[in-house]
């Protein structure tokens, strides 16, 4: 069994392959996979290689419809493990207090293993070229700090929660978007309040359970 962790980028395109053969039968092309996560036909050929180097997914080619995975497809709602999907993140409220969870989102628990681990809905497309689109579930692990460069759910003046890339200045907090439409935040250190690292993308209904 593959127990090699996984970047998140790489978590993604692992649970894009399988719930497109679970759907379809067949594995995606580099185009379409690339599409879909709104990476590089080159991304996904180095993602292919690190699953397949992992052990989660073996490759008869160089083509990703010669792809198959290590273990089968199947349904994970009896193996599965349920991660909350929290509806918003306002100030002042538990993060775990469960009036503000809309249901579930059941994940492979062999790709997430952290303790505590819940899931937001992202609004918006501010995250587009790191492959957060609008509608994704962002599978996140909590934390109150995070490292330069890393993606994160972050509180800002107590207001909603903001997905963004964090990097500390030393006198003031960016929080950078991944698209050029958009401005970064620039905020002081005390009106930022890191709530959780992102640690992998779900795109779709499957896998979502109503409370």
């Amino acid at each position: 069994m593959p127990d090699s962790i996984l970047s998140s980028r790489q978590q993604q395109l692992l649970e894009y392959l399988r719930r497109t053969i679970r759907e379809t039968g067949i594995p995606p092309t580099l185009r379409q996979a690339g599409e879909a996560l709104g990476i590089s036909h080159t991304a996904v050929s180095n993602g292919l290689r690190v699953l397949e180097e992992k052990g989660y997914i073996r490759r008869r080619g160089q083509s990703s419809r010669a792809i198959s995975l290590v273990e089968p497809v199947g349904e994970l709602s009896g193996t599965g493990r349920k991660v909350p999907v929290i509806g918003r993140i306002a100030a002042g409220l538990p993060l775990y207090a469960q009036q503000e969870w809309d249901g579930y989102l059941v994940v492979d628990p062999r790709i997430y293993r952290g303790d505590n681990l819940f899931a937001l809905r992202i609004q918006g497309d501010s995250m587009r070229d790191a492959g957060i689109l609008d509608g994704d579930l962002a599978i996140c692990e909590p934390r109150q700090f995070a490292e330069n460069g890393e993606i994160v759910v972050a509180l800002v003046d107590n207001e909603e929660a903001t997905v963004k890339r964090f990097w500390y200045h030393g006198d003031h907090i960016e929080l950078r978007p991944e698209n050029p439409a958009y401005q970064p935040l620039r905020c002081q250190l005390g009106e930022v309040l890191i709530q959780g690292k992102v640690i992998g993308i779900h795109r779709g209904p499957e896998g979502f359970e109503t409370r």
